[in-house]
């Protein structure tokens, strides 16, 4: 009797487990930053672990700050590219001294609000032997609205919690970080922080 009372214990034990892995791992990918287990979609998973520190990060547009000692996934790898290629669109500022961080990983430089500039997820611009920095991407919106941004940036998969990246994790594996001016062609409103989209080359 007693045996059997340990093996439903531990057969509980073990069901809230996954269960509880589950739910974080769900909870994860509605946000730019995935956490712990991994987030984005397709076949791509995670290949390591960053480990947080807490620095400075300007809080703008919903920017999630990196939490001392918190387990983040890196990705070097994005879902697959088709004409619709699923993906979730963030909102990010590609100026000087705010959210964007460094200068954009393509040019070197900063871009003004104003510019239909976006950021791809390490996989999709450089990773997955498709060069796209300096091309045109055609990202559209639930509600039927299109535009062409040029990639300027890496919304980077596998580094973070530095100055260079805003004090923000990695990002997730399926992000297209775009400028207001993406934001306002697609008749988004910016308080979203994040939204579903697809994406394609142009």
């Amino acid at each position: 009797m007693a045996a059997n009372t340990k093996l439903l214990a531990l057969l509980v034990l073990a069901l809230l487990q996954v269960l509880s892995l589950h739910a974080h791992a769900v909870s994860a990918t509605k946000h730019k930053h995935p956490g712990p287990g991994g987030a984005g979609n397709g076949t791509c998973r995670a290949s390591g672990v960053l480990h947080g520190k807490a620095g400075k990060c300007k809080r703008l547009h919903g920017s999630d700050c990196c939490v001392e000692g918190r387990k983040y996934p890196q990705f070097r790898c994005s879902p697959p590219v088709s004409a619709k290629t699923p993906a979730t669109l963030s909102l990010n500022s590609f100026e000087k001294g705010k959210d964007g961080g460094g200068p954009s990983f393509c040019d070197n430089r900063y871009h003004k609000d104003s510019a239909r500039v976006v950021a791809l997820s390490s996989g999709w611009l450089r990773l997955d032997g498709t060069r796209r920095c300096g091309k045109m991407v055609r990202i559209t919106a639930a509600n039927g609205r299109s535009v062409l941004a040029k990639v300027v940036d890496e919304c980077d998969s596998a580094n973070g919690c530095d100055d260079e990246h805003n004090g923000e994790p990695p990002c997730a594996n399926n992000i297209v970080d775009g400028s207001p001016a993406v934001w306002k062609v697609l008749g988004l409103k910016e308080s979203l922080g994040e939204v579903k989209v697809t994406w394609s080359d142009v």
